[in-house]
């Protein structure tokens, strides 16, 4: 990848961590005593800094747009920026205000005593940036994507938010809002807002107590506030993402052992930045940032992500599997739509049992995945397969079928369905290539009328002789 360049801008603070020990309560008050003999002090970039610093770990180069108080956090902050070669020329500092802070207490098991903040919310004078706003217009077109980061402390106001995505807007860059005022206009022209539950029912006046709530809640706001896509994050629920017109994906939440959430949504933020600078589809990006943030609250306080963590993350989880395993009916009517946002990318879509998978199984599949960019398995439930086989089958279970398909690395979607033949799923997904076994006519393939009119492809592949579920059941059964 050629170097790529960021602009965050947003409200950027100082996060301070001191560690000690509690053994006793105070005989003052009931509170404990923490014990910092010798203690141990961390400063780590929070806020807006720290998307800005998980995105620079990623390879991209990083310039951050803020505002600071001239005081000694403000130096901290600077150097700790400049650790990761992040560029702080459009940081403006006011010497009558102070820099962002939030010093935390931290006792033993990394357990938080106490959260002390040091900070001003008041709105900062669209005059005092208007020289740091002419020199991001000269260089505007540097940027390959622009990140903001709102967490209400008085940078982001209506006017400074508005020219900062018109600048953007101008030249054609995309530009991704982690939201947090309740006036969405104050966003309007972005391509992506990012809220999370209770910011999404804020923002709508929505219930978003279920996903599908959340789904309703997420598509009117993309509706109202004119942009492209809206990634809400939903806690336990996992994300969804979301266009104009309804659901294009959702993940579950990923389970890890949390010692602390504290920039959680940072880190997936600035992985999703990362994803969509490298041109991947916002899905793609999506389960990358989850990935991201379930690293993240794996450690303690505010922390950096490295790619290697990530990748890494992914090839050892079998939740990435199950990521291929597509049941919601929203995200089946959305499938075609959101794997064809290249008009040059073929699908291919083939279907079957697949009740014990043998080699014949995998030669097949594996030929079917060469005739295109993406392979979509249809797969029959176990009801369908009963009627279809016989009442001793299946032998495995859908769920079971399906993962172990969905762990085939050529594989990309693996799709249930309720009937005996897979029609009206071909007639959702509508694939260019609809492929069956060597078996098969192709004038009596289903589905071949409705990939014919599309003018798609409709071919047969040879399976490996003496290959089959049902001799190998015969087998076991001599």
């Amino acid at each position: 990848m050629s170097e790529k360049k960021a602009l965050v801008c947003g409200d950027i603070m100082l996060d301070t961590y001191v560690f000690g020990n509690t053994n006793r309560i105070s005989p003052e008050a009931p509170v404990p005593v923490l014990n910092i003999t010798g203690r141990k002090t961390r400063y780590v970039p929070g806020g807006a800094a720290n998307v800005a610093v998980n995105i620079a770990a990623t390879g991209i180069k990083v310039d951050l747009f803020s505002i600071a108080g001239s005081d000694s956090n403000c130096d901290i902050l600077l150097e700790l920026l400049q650790n990761y070669e992040i560029g702080s020329e459009y940081i403006y500092t006011l010497k009558d205000r102070p820099t962002t802070s939030k010093l935390r207490y931290i006792g033993q098991n990394n357990q938080q005593i106490l959260r002390v903040d040091d900070e001003s919310t008041e709105d900062v004078r669209l005059e005092e940036l208007d020289d740091i706003f002419n020199r991001i217009k000269k260089n505007i077109d540097s940027y390959d994507i622009v990140v903001i980061s709102d967490y209400k402390k008085g940078f982001l106001t209506y006017e400074v938010t508005q020219k900062i995505i018109g600048i953007a807007q101008d030249h054609n860059i995309p530009v991704l809002v982690d939201v947090k005022d309740k006036n969405f206009d104050k966003y309007s022209g972005a391509m992506l807002l990012k809220p999370n539950r209770e910011e999404l029912k804020m923002l709508t006046g929505m219930c978003t107590d279920t996903v599908q709530d959340a789904v309703e809640a997420s598509k009117y706001l993309c509706n109202e506030a004119g942009c492209q896509y809206v990634w809400t994050t939903l806690g336990a629920d996992g994300m969804i993402i979301v266009d104009r017109n309804g659901l294009i994906y959702g993940i579950d939440a990923i389970m890890h052992d949390v010692y602390d959430v504290t920039g959680a949504g940072d880190t997936s933020l600035a992985y999703f930045a990362y994803e969509f600078v490298k041109k991947k589809e916002v899905k793609e990006a999506m389960i990358v940032a989850n990935y991201a943030a379930a690293i993240q609250v794996s450690k303690v306080g505010t922390s950096v992500v490295y790619p290697d963590e990530v990748r890494k993350y992914i090839e050892t989880d079998s939740h990435m599997d199950k990521e291929k395993i597509i049941h919601n009916p929203y995200e089946i009517e959305n499938l075609s739509s959101y794997i064809s946002d290249n008009s040059n990318k073929k699908v291919v879509f083939t279907n079957g049992c697949f009740d014990i998978l043998h080699i014949g199984h995998v030669d097949y599949l594996r030929k079917a995945r060469m005739l295109g960019d993406c392979l979509v398995i249809g797969v029959n439930s176990d009801a369908s397969v009963k009627r279809l086989k016989g009442n001793d089958r299946p032998i495995n279970c859908l769920e079971d079928r399906m993962e172990i398909l969905a762990a085939l690395e050529f594989v990309d979607y693996v799709i249930p369905f309720e009937e005996d033949t897979p029609y009206n799923l071909i007639k959702k997904v509508m694939p260019d290539v609809l492929v069956k076994g060597g078996d098969y006519n192709i004038e009596n393939i289903v589905g071949a009328d409705i990939v014919k009119q599309k003018g798609g492809l409709v071919t047969t592949i040879a399976f490996v002789d003496g290959k089959s579920t049902t001799g190998i059941i015969n087998k076991i059964k001599e």
